[in-house]
């Protein structure tokens, strides 16, 4: 499929399936757990979940709720409720139940949904009306007479929120961010920029409840391709499932590409079916990318954005992931923006547009913007300002060929003496040592700097770290005010149920009582 740069300012994901039955009727939609859906089947489904969600008295705004692993019934709400102008809100399962519940709150749910092995949670949930996929869910949504169409109800908006994802924030309860037909519209160019057509096989085991996992679902969706859902990564499995399907595209995270090309036989296997390999969440360093190639000998392409972006918004290509080349500097890019992308680098305190090298915070102005946070007035315009440039947060700049280098997020940033220490820049350097199994840097209090650098490892497996030995080894491969001057070896590092390093968390008990914290 030919890359597009227009966005499209009439279309509404009821598109989606409407199109596919016009083109491929009969043509896989959804393989999942050994069974397959046509699309027009799909969309008959999606029709029929519409039409019980009408049943209900639902209608445009209320919200469905879904918890639960990956599997065709959200699809199946996720393409049917746009035709009432309901809105889908798939929750991250590895919160905690007080956390679930209060998002069921938070989202004033009309209707949850649960996967089968979250059916323990009824009884939590009161009075609300709840269905459990497997159990009841099947036959509710096959009551109604007839399918509603693929269309969306009169007097909707481009701008009418289909999707409400809720970002998994540091401190305090996510907020959940709002996706409009409108924010799609744009990411479905991307197709032609990751190789998906009809001829696609394309594998979704990213969960459906990050934009990761259900905007390259959606993409491959539209573009005709078939969907090979998986519920769970389970590496061996999930290398089973890639061959024995044929998988021509996949999106990943490089920790998971990591476990597959860890599997015992991963590289003697068939892998000429695959096209390209996406993989996004974060960089991926020069020794696991030459495993990943060549052990699936297919090229690879990085992309950056957020469930604020609805997803991907830059792209390196496969030309630029060159380790061992004159290029190799790349690889520490998130490669450049989509043509409908406008990327600024700003000074974060001015606003003012800053030239080619400078570091400052990254701003987005694109149609995949989310247009805000759920009931969250004050933190939609902290996020978007008066000029609708979303504030990402993230601290980079552009090299003179127009790639973005991200270096760190704004809050992280250690300022020592008058130096600005992105702890990126450090974890990348500590993370090369053979013993350092995971890393964080932070900034802690000094008399005469205001802030020194401090190290936080994790030893691999079976290793022992000497702080004093890993600052020497430190030593020639970073500069003077940039390395660590402590190093604290932890057995684990806290994260947030989405892997994020909890860096607020870290800091903390060196600046108890010292009168001002970082972030």
């Amino acid at each position: 499929m030919a890359a597009q740069s227009t966005v499209a300012t009439d279309f509404r994901l009821t598109d989606i399936l409407r199109e596919r039955v016009a083109a491929h009727p009969d043509q896989t939609a959804v393989s999942f757990d050994g069974a397959t859906v046509s699309y027009r089947e799909l969309d008959r489904r999606a029709g029929l979940a519409a039409a019980a969600l009408a049943d209900l008295g639902l209608g445009a705004g209320a919200r469905v709720v879904f918890i639960g692993k990956n599997c065709p019934e959200f699809l199946e709400l996720l393409l049917g409720a746009p035709r009432i102008g309901a809105v889908s809100v798939p929750l991250n399962i590895r919160l905690t139940e007080a956390d679930l519940l209060a998002l069921v709150e938070d989202a004033d749910a009309g209707l949850v949904v649960l996967g089968p092995e979250f059916a323990a949670l009824r009884p939590a949930l009161g009075d609300r009306r709840v269905l459990v996929a497997g159990d009841g869910y099947e036959a509710w949504r096959d009551a109604p007479a007839a399918p509603l169409p693929s269309s969306v109800p009169d007097g909707s908006s481009p701008d009418d929120p289909v999707l409400q994802l809720y970002t998994s924030g540091t401190t305090g309860l996510p907020k959940g961010v709002l996706l409009a037909h409108r924010q799609f519209s744009a990411l479905l160019l991307a197709a032609g920029h990751w190789s998906i057509d009809t001829g696609s096989t394309a594998l979704v085991a990213m969960p459906l409840f990050h934009i990761g996992g259900v905007g390259y679902a959606l993409v491959c969706l539209a573009a005709g391709a078939r969907v090979v859902l998986v519920a769970d990564i389970v590496p061996g499995a999930l290398l089973d499932t890639m061959s024995d399907e044929r998988v021509t595209n996949a999106f990943l995270v490089p920790a998971v590409l990591q476990m597959l090309v860890a599997v015992p036989g991963a590289a003697e296997r068939d892998w000429s079916a695959l096209r390209s390999i996406a993989y996004g969440a974060s960089p991926i360093t020069a020794g696991a990318l030459r495993s990943v190639v060549e052990t699936f000998r297919a090229p690879l392409f990085q992309v950056y954005g957020s469930t604020e972006t609805t997803g991907a918004i830059t792209q390196l290509d496969p030309d630029d992931h060159d380790p061992d080349g004159p290029r190799a500097r790349l690889m520490r890019s998130a490669g450049r923006a989509y043509p409908w992308v406008e990327l600024t680098v700003v000074d974060p305190a001015t606003g003012e547009q800053l030239p080619a090298g400078a570091v400052g915070e990254v701003r987005i102005h694109s149609d995949q913007v989310t247009s805000g946070y759920w009931r969250r007035p004050e933190e939609t315009a902290a996020a978007l300002g008066d000029d609708g440039r979303l504030r990402t947060g993230d601290a980079g700049y552009f090299d003179e060929d127009g790639y973005l280098f991200l270096t760190d997020r704004i809050k992280d940033m250690i300022v020592t003496g008058a130096e600005n220490v992105y702890p990126i820049e450090v974890e990348s350097v500590l993370s090369e040592h053979p013993d350092v199994a995971d890393v964080a840097v932070i900034g802690v209090p000094d008399e005469r700097w205001g802030e020194a650098v401090k190290a936080v490892v994790v030893p691999r497996e079976g290793a022992t770290i000497d702080p004093d030995a890993l600052l020497d080894w430190v030593r020639p491969l970073i500069a003077g005010y940039k390395r660590p001057r402590s190093v604290d070896v932890v057995d684990a590092l806290p994260r947030n149920p989405s892997g994020k390093i909890l860096k607020r968390e870290l800091r903390s008990p060196y600046w108890a009582g010292v009168g001002r914290t970082i972030g």
